[in-house]
Parts: structure tokens; sequence; C-alpha cells
């Protein structure tokens, strides 16, 4: 009888149309330079935006999401996993316009960063950069499984796994650092000079955030 009883509740919640909550933000990482949060929202939630700094956003996952600004103003995305825009520091409102759960990574840029411009200066020829501002330079990498990348040195930097994978670093020393990322894991990386090699079966993707 209890059963039954509970199981009728559970119908009668959807039948009115409810959606299950989705909404949760976690904070995985801060110090004197980024805030890094991580956002999930179900179809038609949404989660205010501060606005007190400007910020970047790599999707995770998700359809179609908006931020509603105050004052007037709508920004839409098409969403992609990997899909990385800026966010102007602008209060408003993130909705999820689609009607799978949206996740995300936000990067909160604490200071007001620089204006000189690092372009690819001690980067591998083969990252691929999304753009690069006066808060940080952002890229892509990509190493394919048991590929090596050539001798390089990166500031330090946020990076958002998107595909994981088994690594190593080789240091100018010859020493050699384990950096296994997992998929959708979120970091913080030290400056450093190093080849990289992937040393799994799996191909890396990540998306690396320099703050400046």
């Amino acid at each position: 009888m209890r059963i039954g009883l509970m199981l009728a509740g559970v119908a009668a919640v959807f039948a009115a149309g409810a959606l299950p909550n989705f909404a949760a933000t976690t904070e995985v990482l801060k110090n004197d330079k980024v805030a890094v949060t991580e956002v999930t929202l179900g179809p038609g939630e949404k989660k205010p935006v501060s606005g007190g700094h400007a910020s970047v956003v790599v999707y995770k996952a998700g359809e179609k999401a908006e931020i509603r600004f105050e004052g007037g103003g709508v920004e839409r995305t098409a969403i992609v996993r990997g899909e990385t825009v800026k966010e102007p520091a602008k209060a408003g409102m993130l909705v999820n316009t689609g009607s799978v759960p949206l996740k995300l990574v936000r990067v909160e840029f604490l200071t007001a960063g620089g204006s000189e411009m690092w372009h690819k200066e001690g980067l591998p020829p083969a990252y691929e950069m999304i753009f690069e501002d006066q808060y940080a330079r952002i890229y892509n990498i990509r190493i394919a499984p048991h590929e090596w990348e050539p001798l390089h040195t990166h500031h330090a930097r946020v990076v958002v796994c998107l595909s994981g994978a088994q690594l190593e670093h080789v240091l100018p020393d010859g020493s050699i650092q384990p950096s296994t990322l997992k998929t959708d894991e979120v970091t913080w990386r030290p400056a450093q000079t190093h080849k990289g090699h992937n040393i799994g079966d799996t191909p890396l993707w990540v998306v690396a955030i320099e703050p400046k």
C-alpha cells in the first residue's frame, strides 16, 4: 500500500509537468588570478551571472543557452562540446534554453590582466589558438595516443579536460613527471618547460586557459 501511494505521488508530479532539478554550482579552484566553478542546469533552469569580473566559459554538454543581461541584451550560444566563449563583466541571467542538461566550466578572471599579447610564443605548432585578449591566452591541446609533443614552455594555466589520457612530462633535465588527466577533470597546472607524451591508448583533448 505504501509503495503504491509513493508511485502514485511520483506519477502525479510528472503528470503536472515538473522536471527534475539539475541546478548545481561547484567551486573547483581559486587562487589570486582565477576562480573556477562547474555549473549544471536542467532544461529551462536559470542561474544569475554576477558580472563582477570578465570570464570565459567552456561548455561540456548541452544544446542551447543564452545570457540575458541586466539593462537589455541577449547573447545566445548553440553548444557543442568544447565550445569556448567570452563573458563580459556584466550582470545577467544564464538560461538553459535546450532540452538536455547544460554543463559548463566558468573561469572568472580576478585581475585586470595585461596588455602584452603572447600569441603562440613558446607553444608547439600543433596547438590551436581559440582566442587571446587582455585576460588570457586560450588554446586547444590534442595529443594522439602514444604521440610526443616537442619541448615547449607554457604559463600557469587552468586545464579543462574533454578527453582524458595517460600522460607523462619529460623535463629538460630528463626527469619524468606523471601527468594523467581524466575526462571532465578541471585542474590548475603551474608554468613549466617540458615534452608531453601520451603513453595511453586514448586521445588527449584539453582547453587550456592561461590567465595574464
